[in-house]
């Protein structure tokens, strides 16, 4: 594979990957261009500070407000959940109303007796996968 880095301060920053096929590789190429434009920032109760979607296990929404949930924190979003959702598609994936999870955040699935689906992040945070969610999640988990 050939890789060209033309530096123009003129032109507007765009990445194109002419390739055969999809692939995780061509995925990976879009996620780490897509991060590069999301900007997230989190707001505790004293200051905000700039937020890696890889730092973010998941967003949740708690009294009709959204908040990025972190290793040991909670920080409040200024942007809707849909928003979020749009700008960063290609790591994330909503499971239900309230809740879109990092993909690679996650540490298992369980089912319940009722028949639904829990999902428990690497910080222990769980949530459960709504039956209108379970197919769009199945299919960005490859399973």
């Amino acid at each position: 594979m050939k890789c060209t880095i033309v530096i123009d301060p003129k032109r507007e920053e765009e990445v194109i990957v002419h390739a055969h096929c999809h692939s995780r590789f061509t995925e990976a190429i879009k996620a780490l261009a897509d991060d590069e434009a999301a900007e997230l920032v989190g707001y505790n109760e004293r200051e905000g500070r700039r937020l890696s979607p890889d730092e973010i296990y998941c967003f949740t929404v708690e009294n009709e407000r959204v908040y990025a949930v972190c290793e040991n924190e909670k920080l409040r979003m200024k942007q809707r959940l849909y928003q979020l959702e749009e700008t960063l598609s290609h790591a994330f994936v909503r499971i239900n109303q309230s809740c879109m999870v990092n993909l690679g955040k996650i540490s298992r699935f369980d089912t319940a007796i009722s028949g639904t689906l829990r999902v428990t992040l690497k910080n222990g945070f769980t949530d459960f996968v709504s039956r209108r969610q379970l197919k769009q999640v199945k299919e960005r988990l490859g399973l």
